[in-house]
């Protein structure tokens, strides 16, 4: 960001929140795909701005706004959220909207098999990631004033029906076996439960912040696919991360000695939510996770196609993640577990 934006930035902001300390400093977080997030620096204070990419984008994609509403909502509940300071929706202050919030020192862990924690601390730290998902999925949404945040009904026939065509928007033919894995969902569409919960929609552990040195949760990050929706679809998007290997962009667990890392297994992990959801059967778990690996195969086209216009947060990164799409394609073939 040149000077002159900083200081428009920061005037902006003294504006609209008083007492709100003279920005000195802005630069960006690397590893996203989605909105392009910057850590803001006001002397000895910190916070932190996430704005719409430029350049075109698909349709209900990247709604900042909504974020900002989410982030609000959920301020006063058991999930532990950054605090909300400012939405802007006025691209002339820095060329796109954007909002602010408080920034969390903490630590994110980017691998789940947690090789740089004390295995003492490994299996508290992944049973916190499900005890906040099971948090997350009990809260009431509707009172909390998000009624109109999705529409719960039919959930997994809508996502089957967005993704495909968000797929078909930006695919340039590299993946014929999509057609394949879409057709299966289609076929294998379970009947609508009627369950419904606010997901996130990205749930994995390096969306969460940790206290250092602990098991305690200080916020879940990144709310842009966040909606009312079917709480299975959250549960199999974090299994289906730890079915992939434990190597590449993505880590998962897939080769991890789960035991010997003293990390819990894909059945403790399913028992633990059960019992933090009140509920004794997660049914249709492998249709779950062929769709959680559709959805990410389908935004990891869409990654891709914006490295080719030029307005991919990060290209570099995003190459490398590109390459795991017919992985994932694989396994939502195949939804078969490590253990």
């Amino acid at each position: 960001m040149e000077p002159q934006q900083l200081d428009r930035l920061s005037d902006y902001l003294a504006a609209e929140l008083p007492g709100f300390p003279r920005l000195t400093g802005m630069k960006q977080f690397s590893g996203g795909q989605s909105n392009p997030t910057y850590l803001l620096e006001a002397g000895a204070d910190r916070f932190v701005l996430r704005q719409k990419p430029g350049g075109p984008i698909l349709p209900s994609a990247h709604a900042i706004d909504r974020e900002y509403r989410l982030l609000t909502a959920l301020a006063d509940t058991p999930v532990a959220v950054a605090r909300a300071q400012l939405y802007c929706g006025d691209p002339a202050v820095i060329g796109a909207e954007f909002y602010v919030m408080d920034f969390v020192d903490g630590q994110v862990n980017w691998n789940p098999a947690l090789p740089d924690l004390d295995p003492a601390l490994r299996g508290p730290v992944t049973m916190a990631m499900v005890d906040t998902l099971a948090a997350l999925h009990r809260v009431d949404w509707q009172g909390i004033g998000l009624a109109d945040f999705g529409k719960p009904a039919d959930y997994a026939s809508r996502q089957i029906a967005r993704w495909t065509r968000q797929f078909a928007a930006t695919e340039d033919g590299s993946f014929p076996q999509m057609k394949v894995l879409i057709g299966r969902l289609e076929t294998s569409l379970p009947p609508d439960d009627g369950r419904a919960a606010l997901v996130h929609g990205d749930y994995r552990i390096d969306n969460l912040m940790y206290r250092r040195g602990s098991d305690q949760v200080l916020a879940v990050l990144d709310w842009e696919l966040a909606t009312i929706g079917h709480p299975f679809a959250d549960l199999a998007y974090m299994l289906m991360h730890h079915r992939l290997p434990n190597a590449g962009v993505f880590h998962g667990l897939g080769g991890v000695d789960r035991s010997a890392a003293g990390l819990p297994d894909e059945g403790a992990i399913i028992a633990r939510y059960k019992s933090r959801m009140g509920i004794d059967h997660i049914p249709d778990l492998d249709f779950w996770i062929s769709l959680a690996a559709f959805r990410l195969a389908a935004i990891l086209e869409g990654v891709r196609a914006r490295i080719e216009e030029g307005n991919a947060s990060d290209p570099e990164r995003g190459r490398k993640l590109v390459k795991v799409i017919p992985e994932l394609i694989a396994l939502g073939l195949n939804p078969s577990g490590p253990d």
